[in-house]
């Protein structure tokens, strides 16, 4: 097995660890923490498969759903604030 799709499967095992916390965390904040840490992990998978692949329409989808993850980490970090 090739070390690039080893530590993809990795990263995914760790993001399913991760749901756990994401359905079971005693606070909104672990919450969400957990599923920022879910779609990092899952970005890290997307490119690591994308090297291995030598596909690039991986890399895309890793880099919308990054963005997409982090204005969604704005939005509830505003929202749990109070601001929004």
């Amino acid at each position: 097995m090739d070390v690039l799709v080893f530590f993809a499967i990795c990263f995914i095992v760790l993001a399913l660890c991760l749901c756990y916390r994401l359905i079971k965390g005693p606070s909104v904040v672990d919450r969400a923490i957990s599923a920022d840490s879910i779609d990092i992990l899952s970005d890290m998978a997307l490119i690591l498969f994308a090297l291995h692949s030598g596909r690039s329409i991986y890399l895309d989808i890793a880099m919308v759903t990054a963005v997409l993850g982090f204005i969604g980490s704005v939005m509830v970090s505003r929202y749990l604030e109070g601001r929004l």
